[in-house]
């Protein structure tokens, strides 16, 4: 007997929802923890570190 064929098989590499979920709500807490800690301000909120800077030669 022939295998059985599987129309969609699972994608071992796929991205779990629910941790992406938990992820970006992370993410979305701490941008609005940053906008509220920094409220009224004239510059903007950045959602990434600044990198370091290098001294001037």
């Amino acid at each position: 007997m022939a295998e059985k064929f599987d129309p969609a098989p699972t994608d071992n590499h796929a991205s779990d929802p629910k941790r992406d979920i938990r992820r970006d709500k992370a993410k979305d807490d701490e941008l609005q923890k940053g906008l509220k800690d920094s409220f009224p301000a004239s510059d903007p909120v950045s959602s990434t570190q600044a990198s370091k800077a290098t001294p001037d030669a």
